[in-house]
Order: structure tokens, then C-alpha cells, then sequence
């Protein structure tokens, strides 16, 4: 025993200067723990949250060896939850209670396109027909269907249009991805759509400078670049992303290039490389400058600023933020003559994040982001202190982007997967043909263009960026179309990522060979994930749609409407099959088993008397005529609005129904 414990106290203090990393993992499992939690913490509860945090944390100055950091480990726990529910109660706003429909008026302050394919508006500044300014959200978004040709969208323009607005919708099946948080954070309170033209009420005033400048270049991109190329160059110059068709966001997600449309870390990176080195060659061409300036630390101060332009710039959405300050940290420890790339500038990055922004460690960006990273840190870490040789000076690049590209898609990849339910089996080849372009032609020629871009010179780097642009197009049009290029996964269960996450955590951060225990919660979270069970039935949360397990795969009771529901449910199964296709498989308004039976429609719903067989009846339509007890549980449109979608599963002694509300719970974005 006395062997065990040396083993144990000297593998605690080989851990001495180490320990920073673990600041923003404990942070985040505090900001986890608040975002689990089925019923909202008091205002009270919170505060004392915080209070405990910073007395802990006084405390911890003072602890030794061992009570120190764990007193510290507490702390962070607690601010975790602190910061997160602060974060929920301060972007607090009104949220629309019932469906509306009728005039609609607000500003303009973004413009993209929905998962259909249409042109959406989000307006704040909202007026909604005799309603109680008090009650009217700050934020609505509103898809734009029909002839639009009256107005051109712009920033800031103040438009009048009739709508069908609800409140933000749940989760589309019982522990799937809740929209209503993401708006709620979002700060938008409906959503909806219009048939009708939009129309001006006032031109735009002289707010908003942002988001003009970026609307004004993402048009003169596309005037000088025409078709998707244009619409490319657009996304990843301005953020303005309404221009790429679904094909193309379709081609670039089977092909693993998805993440060259977002401005993240990739393109930040880029951006802020090209300047420093740029700027750092510039200088260092002036002897006078070069050998009396601190050139390196000038050069990284005009990269910050350039990080910073490109953030406003590009609309200075979450992942370009997060993005922003992990360039800004790496280039501050430049600045400080510290080494940039490393876990403690990792570590701050993350810790600045998840202050500002918690309810970012929910989403696959920040998940995605910082997997990464910490792998790239890790491994190119692990080369250097290790002196591997990597060949041939000349070779050295080419085989860097190679170790690069696998270390990234392997951290990736089962991020990725749980969330967008694929896998890109050729994802490695295609960013190996795509991702230098980007960095060597793309991002310095965008840089170029918009410096020429006042002396109307752009038109030269942009015609060299849209050839690599068209390249890494063809590249994942021919990638995306090869046979197997997708592969289909099924959702993993909720503790699926946290143990895959926490145990490559502590492979990476932790000291000595015990490091290799984080390989267990590893495997026995893909353990968990390979034996994940998908619902027997699923309903939506209008009861409009159905969808049953059958051995072909999960059988729709409708072949068209609530598309994007049946969307996620058969990409959460991990079925490639179209809604038509899995409507094929459905049998018809008979039992679907002994103890189930779905009513489809307003007429069967009228010709229900009894229950039959089974013991549970889903009414797709409100049975009006059901006035009595039938001799069985029922589900209606009516029983739903209380309970949100259902998952049914199929036990050996009865029908186990979990909804969506005893899941995600009382909260301050539920509705309840």
C-alpha cells in the first residue's frame, strides 16, 4: 500500500508547472455541469456559485502540493456554472408564446439563407400588430418564400411584411440538438416565414457601417467573381455565405472541406501569418528599421489589428471570435517573447472563450476548434522535444501540411461525426489538395485585394484567387461524388463525447506514463457509441409526423412536409434514405406492433372507438370525437404542445415513452 501511494504522490508532483492547461477543462465541466441540469438554478444559487468560486479560489493561494490545486479544481467548477447561467440571464429577452400571423416590421440585421434554401432575414427594432411592446422579441427571423422582387435586402433597411411566426422550436426528438437554447442565446425570440413581398418602410440610416461594408464588398466580390466561385470568395472574405447553392454546401461537407467556408481558426490563421510575415520581411528590407526596431514583436502588433479588421469585417460571428482570440493570444506570447504555439496559450484562449461566450462548449465549432488545435500543439510538440527527423529540408512543408491534415482530421473526426451523424472517407486526400492552395494562394491574394481594392486594382489578386477557389470546387465535386465518400453513423448517446474528450484530455495533459490511462474512458466511450440504440417510435412535437424502426430502416408516415424533422431523424439513424424513400416503408394505419398503433389523419382519427390490441394509439390529427377514455394511453397534437417530441422504445414488459420536456428540462429557454 505505502508502494501505491509513493506511485500515486509522485505522479501528483510530476505535474508541478503543468497544471495551467486543466484551468479551461474544469472550467468547462462546471459550464457543462450548469447546461445538464433539468431545473434552472435560483439567482441565489448562482451567486453563491460565484462567492464560493472566489473564496475557494483565495484559498488555493495558500493550499500546498495537494490541496491547493484541488481547492483550485473546485473553484473553476463552480465559476464554470457562475459564468454559464450568468451568460443565460443576461442575453435574456422576450420569446413569443403562440403563433402569430400578421404584420411584421423591423430592421435588418443579417441576411442568410435557411437549410431550403431561402433567403432569411433576421430584424430587431421588431413591431408585431397590436402587442404589447414589453412582449415583442428583440429578435425575429423570418424566410423569405414566394416572389421577392420588390425589395433588395440591405443592412439596415426597415421593411414591412405579413408573416407566420412561432416561438423557437425544441429539440426535433428527445435529447437531439435544442434550437429553442441556440436562439435563446442568440437572442432571437420567433422564427418564421412570409409568402408575401417584403416592403420598405425607411431606408437605412447611418448605423450598422459593419455589416454595410461587408454586404458591399461580399457584392462587389461577386461582381468581379461570378457563379459559386464569386459566392466563395464572398463567404470566406465577408462571412456572407447567401450565395452558395446546397449543392456546393452539400459537396463541401461529404468532402470534409466544409470548414474552408467558415472564417475560423484556418483562415485567421492564415490571415495573421501572411501579415506578420509580410510585415516582418517588410521591415527587415529597411536596415535602419530592421537593426533597431523589434521588428517581430511591430510585425505581430499590425497582425492583430489585421485579425481584428477581418473579425469586424466578417460579421464577428462565435467561430470567428473564437478564432480571433486564439491568434491573439499566440501573437500577445510573440510579443512577450514567449512560445506562441503552446498548451498554456491554448489554455487562455479557451479560458477567454468560455467566459465570454460559455454556451460555445455545447457547439461543434468550439468543439471542433480547439480538438484541433491542442492535437496539433501536442503532436508537433511531441516531434520537437522527441527531434524526429522529418526528412529533407525541401521536404519539410509538404510533409508538415501531411501531418497536419491527418492530426486535425483525426481529432475531428469524432466530433464531427456525432454531430452531423458522417464521416468523409476521403476528407484526408481532399484538404491534402485543397488546404495548401488556401494557404499559399487563396488568403494572401484575399489579403492583397482588399489593399488594392481602393485603388481599383483588386481585380488582379481576385482573378488568382478564384483559379485556387475553382480548383478546391472541382476538387469537392469530384471528391463527393466518388462512391462511399459519405459514411453514415448512428447519434451517441449522451455520454458518448464527454468520455472520449476527457480522456484525450488527460492523454495530452497529463505528465509521465500514467497519461495512458485516458485511453480507457477513450475506448469505452466508442464502446458506448457502438452500441447505441435508436428509438423504436418517434413523434414530432405537432404529431404531424411519425416515424417507426422497421428492419429496412425507419419508416415515415408522410412522404413530404416536416422535412427537416424526418431529415435529422434518418440522419441520427444513420440512413442515407430520402423522406420519400422511408415513407415507402411505411405499412399503413395498421398496428405497427401489439402494443402500438399510429392514426394518420383527421377521418381515421373520427373512427376510433376502442384501442384494440394496443396499448398505446398516436393520433397524428386532434380526435375531436374522442370524448371518453378509449381503454389505452394516448397521444395527441394537444398532449404533445406539453411534452415536445417523443421517443418510444419497445421494452420486453412495456412501452417506454421519454419526452423531450423531461429531458432538456425547466429552464430559462424552455418556454416553462
Amino acid at each position: 500500500m505505502a508502494r501505491v501511494w509513493h506511485l500515486i504522490e509522485h505522479g501528483w508532483l510530476s505535474q508541478r508547472g503543468a497544471l495551467f492547461p486543466w484551468v479551461p477543462v474544469w472550467l468547462g465541466c462546471g459550464v457543462g455541469f450548469y447546461f445538464a441540469l433539468r431545473v434552472e438554478p435560483s439567482a441565489l444559487l448562482l451567486w453563491a456559485c460565484g462567492a464560493g468560486a472566489v473564496m475557494l479560489g483565495l484559498l488555493s493561494l495558500r493550499g500546498r502540493e495537494w490541496a491547493g490545486p484541488l481547492l483550485l479544481l473546485c473553484a473553476l467548477v463552480l465559476a464554470g456554472v457562475a459564468v454559464a447561467g450568468a451568460r443565460a440571464h443576461l442575453v435574456a429577452g422576450p420569446v413569443l408564446g403562440w403563433r402569430y400571423y400578421g404584420p411584421v416590421e423591423g430592421r435588418i440585421v443579417a441576411i442568410d439563407r435557411s437549410a431550403s434554401d431561402a433567403l432569411r432575414l433576421t430584424l430587431d427594432h421588431v413591431v408585431l400588430d397590436r402587442m404589447d411592446p414589453a412582449r415583442v422579441p428583440d429578435r425575429v427571423r423570418v424566410s423569405l418564400h414566394g416572389d421577392q422582387g420588390f425589395v433588395t435586402p440591405r443592412p439596415g433597411l426597415r421593411v414591412m411584411l405579413t408573416g407566420h411566426l412561432s416561438p423557437p422550436s425544441g429539440p426535433v426528438e428527445p435529447g437531439g440538438f435544442d434550437f429553442r437554447r441556440h436562439a435563446w442565446f442568440l437572442g432571437i425570440g420567433a422564427v418564421g416565414y412570409t409568402r408575401t413581398p417584403v416592403l420598405t418602410v425607411a431606408e437605412a440610416q447611418g448605423a450598422q457601417a459593419l455589416f454595410k461594408a461587408r454586404m458591399a464588398l461580399s457584392t462587389h466580390v461577386q461582381a468581379r467573381l461570378p457563379g459559386q466561385v464569386g459566392a466563395f470568395a464572398a463567404a470566406i472574405m465577408t462571412g456572407d455565405r447567401a450565395g452558395l447553392s446546397q449543392d456546393t454546401l452539400q459537396a463541401m461537407r461529404i468532402s470534409n472541406l466544409a470548414h474552408l467556408l467558415a472564417i475560423s481558426g484556418l483562415h485567421m490563421g492564415l490571415l495573421a501569418g501572411f501579415v506578420f510575415a509580410a510585415c516582418r520581411l517588410g521591415l527587415a528590407a529597411l536596415p535602419g528599421l530592421g537593426l533597431r526596431w523589434p521588428i517581430k514583436k511591430i510585425a505581430a502588433g499590425v497582425a492583430i489589428l489585421a485579425g481584428a479588421g477581418y473579425l469586424g469585417l466578417s460579421g464577428g460571428n462565435v467561430a470567428t471570435e473564437r478564432a480571433f482570440v486564439m491568434v491573439a493570444v499566440m501573437l500577445v506570447a510573440v510579443m512577450l517573447d514567449r512560445r506562441a504555439l503552446s498548451l498554456r496559450a491554448v489554455a487562455v484562449a479557451a479560458v477567454i472563450v468560455l467566459c465570454l461566450q460559455p454556451e460555445a462548449l455545447l457547439g461543434p465549432g468550439f468543439q471542433m476548434s480547439f480538438a484541433a488545435t491542442v492535437a496539433l500543439v501536442a503532436v508537433f510538440g511531441w516531434l520537437r522535444d522527441a527531434r524526429v527527423p522529418l526528412g529533407p529540408r525541401w521536404l519539410r512543408p509538404a510533409l508538415a501540411v501531411v501531418i497536419s491534415s491527418a492530426v486535425a482530421g483525426a481529432a475531428t473526426a469524432p466530433v464531427a461525426a456525432a454531430h452531423f451523424n458522417q464521416i468523409a472517407q476521403y476528407g484526408l486526400l481532399a484538404n491534402l489538395m485543397s488546404v495548401p492552395l488556401m494557404g499559399v494562394l487563396v488568403m494572401p491574394a484575399a489579403v492583397v485585394a482588399a489593399l488594392l481594392l481602393p485603388l481599383g486594382l483588386d481585380w488582379v489578386p481576385l482573378w488568382a484567387m478564384g483559379q485556387g477557389l475553382e480548383w478546391i470546387l472541382g476538387v469537392a465535386t469530384r471528391v463527393s461524388s466518388w462512391e462511399g465518400a459519405r459514411g453514415l453513423v448512428v447519434t451517441p448517446g449522451p455520454m458518448v463525447l464527454p468520455l472520449v474528450a476527457l480522456g484525450a484530455l488527460f492523454l495530452v495533459l497529463w505528465q509521465g506514463r500514467a497519461r495512458l490511462a485516458g485511453l480507457v474512458p477513450v475506448v469505452f466511450g466508442f464502446w458506448l457509441w457502438s452500441g447505441a440504440e435508436r428509438p423504436t417510435v418517434l413523434v414530432s412535437d405537432n404529431g404531424g409526423l411519425v416515424g417507426v424502426l422497421t428492419p429496412e430502416g425507419r419508416a415515415l408516415n408522410k412522404p413530404r412536409g416536416g422535412g427537416f424533422v424526418a431529415l435529422n431523424w434518418l440522419e441520427n439513424d444513420g440512413d442515407a434514405a430520402t423522406q420519400e424513400a422511408a415513407h415507402a416503408r411505411w405499412p399503413g394505419d395498421m398496428p405497427l406492433e401489439q402494443s402500438l398503433r399510429v392514426v394518420t389523419g383527421a377521418r381515421a382519427a373520427r373512427d376510433i372507438t376502442d384501442c384494440g390490441t394496443a396499448s398505446l394509439v398516436v393520433f397524428t390529427a386532434e380526435p375531436e370525437t374522442l370524448t371518453r377514455d378509449i381503454g389505452c394511453r394516448t397521444i395527441t397534437p394537444t398532449s404533445l404542445f406539453e411534452t415536445g417530441s417523443l421517443a418510444i422504445y419497445d421494452e420486453p414488459a412495456d412501452l417506454l415513452i421519454v419526452t423531450a420536456r423531461s429531458v432538456t428540462g425547466t429552464r430559462l429557454w424552455s418556454g416553462q
